[in-house]
């Protein structure tokens, strides 16, 4: 193993110069994160604070705000525009599939990122310029193309135009800046402030749903912005911009990343083939801050020609070897990744038609009837109730992300995986057996049980699995992170399966929702979280 000149000081350093070490140290302190490096050449990140724990999660408020604002405004917006009905599938499926396919590209991209701002904070910026711009069009879209075209006719289509191209830059900027943030987590926090970290995701998570909701369900037309400003949907920009441009601010400046550093540029996006698409990612990882090459000059003193034959055997990567590589994962990410299917499809078909359950089911309205009608203001009163029952969500989402913290120590993550697959399963059947307005109020709180679960304990297990196979690598004497899977790679191939979830259920939960009602997506949500308890309970590994 090579040592650069920094980190071999660092580790051998005489007793006579530790004046110096405490000056040298403070300045690295101020730079980028110390690192302890232990005797293998591997090093752990040092312990974060907590309120350097809470800036990275603000993030995951910002977004999931603008999430909720969407989840109440975009409907009316494509509504207000004039989109035809045939149109909406073609906006709900185009996001998802391009997240399904690029999004393990940009996580493995992101894993060997030679940027000298870090490797993740990069790709959350961009991303969340893009949700910036998607929001601004898909919510100003219409006033944008009137100032611009006098003609009525053109006006309407490009509002159309204009409006489906936000929504589908904020829906996939939104879905694919959730692997980047939890790789960012990973990369810069020690094992125990990596469980910290995404109970302070969720817990924010929440609190950004549920604050969102809020600011969606409030009368701004008849507020000092709502006159100011040319439309309700302009206020609820300035707040949605303001909230992101603020969090997304405090996320970047939480906790510094150590670049990567390539010491020859013909190794960037390569991936080795020594052992032909085996689940790795390219990086070999000195966690000192510095990539070091394959063959170090150790490695090359005992196995001379190793390096040669290495370098001969790599190639450019390109879509298909990275997708033969994620088919050839282990078969614990695998059965981790269906899991997390399971639970996505289940949660996503509950809360799409949640709020038209409510309308149709619960209230017993008809959004088709004259909208002066008794049945379609019975309907809207249902859907505005629908809306404080995903607000009930949001809250119970935070709180149970503080009990985990309690239950954890009890039940271990076995434990809180089926648990909340269980709770949301029994929860979902019993609003679809007995459709009750308090009831189905007082069992939405299951579905934050649900939300919860979804954003903590899979990337928990992930964080468990590359744990134990550094271990493993140390206890056999290779160099921590040699040949392991980047970060990046495997938080996008399990956020990969919230958009095939959205596929699968744009696809058949519409024809089903059209023959059978608003009542087939709770039975539907309650039979496949139930299923995938099972799944949970019998087919997922837990590291003990």
């Amino acid at each position: 193993m090579t040592l650069t000149k920094e980190s071999f000081h660092g580790a051998l350093l005489p007793a006579s110069g530790a004046a110096k070490a405490d000056m040298d140290g403070t300045r690295e302190k101020e730079e980028a994160p110390r690192q302890a490096v232990m005797r293998t050449g591997a090093a752990v990140p040092r312990r974060r604070a907590v309120g350097r724990l809470v800036m990275h999660s603000m993030a995951m408020f910002g977004r999931e705000f603008c999430y909720a604002v969407e989840a109440a405004f975009v409907t009316p917006v494509l509504l207000s525009v004039g989109l035809p009905k045939n149109l909406y599938s073609l906006v709900w499926l185009i996001s998802p599939i391009l997240g399904f396919v690029l999004q393990p590209v940009v996580g493995s991209a992101s894993d060997h990122c030679t940027c000298s701002w870090g490797r993740r904070r990069p790709y959350i910026l961009g991303l969340g310029i893009i949700m910036l711009l998607g929001m601004a069009l898909y919510l100003n879209g219409d006033v944008m193309i009137s100032a611009f075209i006098a003609e009525r006719d053109k006006q309407r289509t490009w509002a159309i135009v204009i409006t489906m191209l936000g929504v589908v830059l904020f829906d996939f900027a939104a879905d694919f800046i959730d692997g980047p943030i939890k790789a960012y987590l990973f990369d810069v926090c020690s094992h125990q402030d990596k469980e910290k970290g995404l109970h302070y995701h969720a817990l924010f998570t929440g609190l950004g749903g549920a604050l969102g909701y809020l600011t969606g369900a409030m009368d701004w037309g008849q507020t000092i912005l709502g006159y100011t400003l040319a439309s309700e949907f302009q206020v609820i920009f300035f707040f949605s911009a303001l909230v992101l441009i603020i969090c997304l601010t405090v996320h970047l400046c939480s906790i510094p990343e150590v670049p990567l550093r390539y010491e020859n540029e013909e190794a960037k996006f390569l991936l080795e083939e020594t052992e032909p698409h085996r689940y790795h990612s390219i990086e070999e990882e000195i966690r000192n801050g510095h990539l070091k090459p394959t063959c170090t000059e150790i490695k090359a003193a005992a196995k001379p020609g190793k390096c040669a034959a290495a370098s001969r055997t790599q190639r450019q990567m390109t879509l298909k070897s990275l997708l033969k590589t994620l088919l050839s994962m282990p078969s614990h990410y695998r059965c981790l990744c269906v899991s997390h299917l399971f639970g996505w499809m289940a949660f996503l078909s509950n809360m799409l038609f949640f709020t038209d359950f409510m309308g149709q089911v619960v209230y017993h309205g008809n959004p088709y009837a004259p909208h002066n009608s008794t049945l379609y203001l019975t309907y809207k009163a249902g859907v505005e109730m629908g809306c404080w029952g995903l607000c009930i969500n949001a809250i119970s989402s935070s709180v149970y992300s503080y009990l985990q913290k309690v239950l954890l120590p009890y039940i271990g993550l076995k434990g809180l995986y089926f648990m909340g697959y269980l709770l949301f399963g029994l929860g979902t059947g019993l609003i679809g057996l007995f459709p009750n307005v308090y009831s189905t109020l007082a069992l939405c709180s299951l579905f934050g049980v649900m939300s919860s679960t979804l954003y903590t304990v899979p990337f928990h297990l992930i964080a468990e699995y590359h744990r134990e196979e550094e271990s493993q690598k140390l206890q056999e004497g290779e160099q921590a992170g040699e040949h392991g899977r980047g970060k990046g790679i495997d938080c996008a191939a399990l956020t990969c399966m919230v958009q095939l979830a959205q596929i699968i259920l744009g696809v058949g939960l519409g024809l089903l929702v059209s023959v059978a009602g608003s009542a087939v997506t709770v039975i539907s949500a309650s039979t496949v979280a139930l299923a995938g308890c099972c799944f949970v309970a019998f087919c997922i590994r837990y590291v003990d």
